[in-house]
């Protein structure tokens, strides 16, 4: 049994992304709801050069606020928890009233989609495959394995989550393989040898150009690379090192050349296969490549 400090300690957090900028937030099982960190709120929203000292003036001088703030421990960039102000909906309201901002309508719009777009539905599917165990009976290297990974996730969001495709796609003018000759790509891919990190990187792109399911494809396909590299290098991709533009770049020209996406997978392995914050960081980044 884990202990209630246990508990605390194992809270459910998640980095979501307003216009670029990162907004840490923290589930809190007494208040059944998600709550967003105060400063990263007003970071992404002010016009301000210092959002710490900007978010302790407001709250001190709005005394709703500085009654009402709760504390919940959070991870700083040392990667430490400390205890945070937080904020949720309703807090948010009146720290709208205390400072002028033209983001405040698009940011209350975002905040009311939190688990409530399919992308939100899924991400917290991709944390309950870590956290309930699942993911260590996923095949690994396998196109079985990739569609258990995307049935997953996308179960009962998608009608043919896990489901290999029928039908052809492209995005941005790329075309993905044919339709017809799907299958027997995927069985190629499948045999593609994984004894080197060079090796293991031919085989994502490859996948990636396969394209097997109608959406979730990027999603679905990182998390299956990470298993790869944990099996036969005993590494995993720490995804919070890799910008969203620079993976995106990457992604576009691997076709073509595989040496920047080498390069920046290289620079981002971690030994820390197993950890529980490195697996929620990378979900939080994956899902965040995939936003428009």
């Amino acid at each position: 049994m884990v202990s209630k400090d246990g508990d605390k300690e194992r809270m459910k957090t998640s980095i979501r992304f307003f216009d670029d900028m990162p907004v840490r937030s923290v589930w809190d099982e007494e208040t059944g709801k998600w709550w967003f960190c105060a400063v990263d709120v007003v970071s992404a929203i002010a016009d301000t050069s210092n959002p710490r000292i900007y978010w302790a003036t407001v709250k001190r001088r709005n005394k709703q606020l500085f009654a009402n703030c709760k504390q919940l421990k959070l991870a700083a960039a040392d990667g430490k928890k400390y205890k945070t102000d937080v904020i949720d909906d309703n807090m948010y309201q009146k720290l709208m009233l205390a400072i002028k901002s033209p983001k405040k309508d698009s940011f209350q719009n975002w905040m009311a989609s939190v688990n409530s777009s399919l992308d939100e539905k899924s991400k917290l599917k991709a944390y309950d495959l870590f956290e309930s165990g699942a993911i260590g009976s996923i095949e690994v290297g396998t196109v079985n394995g990739l569609q258990q990974i995307h049935a997953y996730l996308f179960g009962g969001l998608y009608e043919f989550a896990g489901q290999i495709r029928t039908k052809n796609i492209s995005k941005n003018g790329f075309t993905f393989a044919n339709a017809i000759y799907l299958p027997g790509n995927l069985k190629k891919i499948e045999e593609m040898p994984e004894s080197s990190l060079q090796e293991i990187i031919a085989k994502y792109v490859e996948m990636n150009i396969a394209h097997p399911f109608m959406e979730g494809n990027g999603r679905s396909t990182r998390i299956w690379l990470d298993l790869i590299l944990k099996r036969n290098l005993d590494k995993c991709v720490d995804w919070s090192q890799i910008s969203k533009k620079e993976y995106l770049h990457a992604m576009e020209l691997s076709p073509y050349d595989e040496a920047e996406l080498f390069q920046l997978i290289q620079c981002a392995l971690t030994d820390k296969t197993d950890d529980r914050e490195i697996f929620m960081k990378g979900v939080d980044y994956s899902y965040y490549y995939e936003e428009e």
